[in-house]
């Protein structure tokens, strides 16, 4: 005799309780795993660092990091995602919102996610049409193999950026420009 073993659904305020939760996005109720390899982390680490510098210097907004989770998605209330980096402009969410507990219930305005090399191509599309349905109006999708950055926008239009190419912060962070090859160049 064979037994169908049911996978546990889980809801937001699960993640929250959960002692591994900040490894999980939610998804239909299922956990899916956060899995970044060191070199996707690292180059998330030096764009969110490099966002954080451009955006406290001009007052420009939240920057938050790899880990926050967002529960902003219309057509899927209960989803929770982490983008690998984010930024909501200021004058969308009070320093009280930005310090507040729990999953931020706002759209960034400014997602990036980082390839890593166990990520599926559908699955980066998937979160790319998540974050535009929610109204996310900038999502940069870097490339660390290829050192490309697939770049989103709101109206739709879809733009390729080489090393050679800058990345512009365009409406969201007026004036950040970084060169793309900069993204992908360890510290010296």
């Amino acid at each position: 005799m064979s037994t169908v073993s049911e996978q546990a659904i889980y809801e937001p305020e699960d993640l929250l309780t959960m002692p591994d939760g900040d490894n999980f996005e939610l998804v239909d109720g299922r956990l899916v795993a956060r899995n970044m390899s060191k070199w996707s982390s690292y180059v998330a680490g030096t764009i969110f660092h490099r966002l954080r510098g451009r955006s406290d210097a001009h007052g420009f907004g939240w920057v938050y990091p790899e880990g926050t989770s967002y529960q902003c998605f219309p057509d899927s209330p209960s989803k929770v995602r982490r983008p690998d980096v984010s930024l909501i402009r200021l004058e969308r969410m009070s320093a009280d919102e930005a310090m507040s507990e729990g999953h931020v219930r706002l759209a960034p305005d400014l997602v990036v996610e980082v390839i890593s090399p166990n990520d599926l191509a559908y699955e980066i599309d998937e979160k790319v049409d998540e974050y535009e349905t929610a109204g996310v109006k900038l999502i940069w999708v870097v490339n660390p193999e290829t050192k490309a950055v697939r770049v989103h926008r709101a109206d739709g239009t879809v733009m390729v950026l080489r090393e050679k190419d800058e990345l512009d912060g365009e409406a969201i962070l007026p004036g950040f420009r970084c060169p793309v090859a900069e993204r992908f160049l360890p510290a010296s």
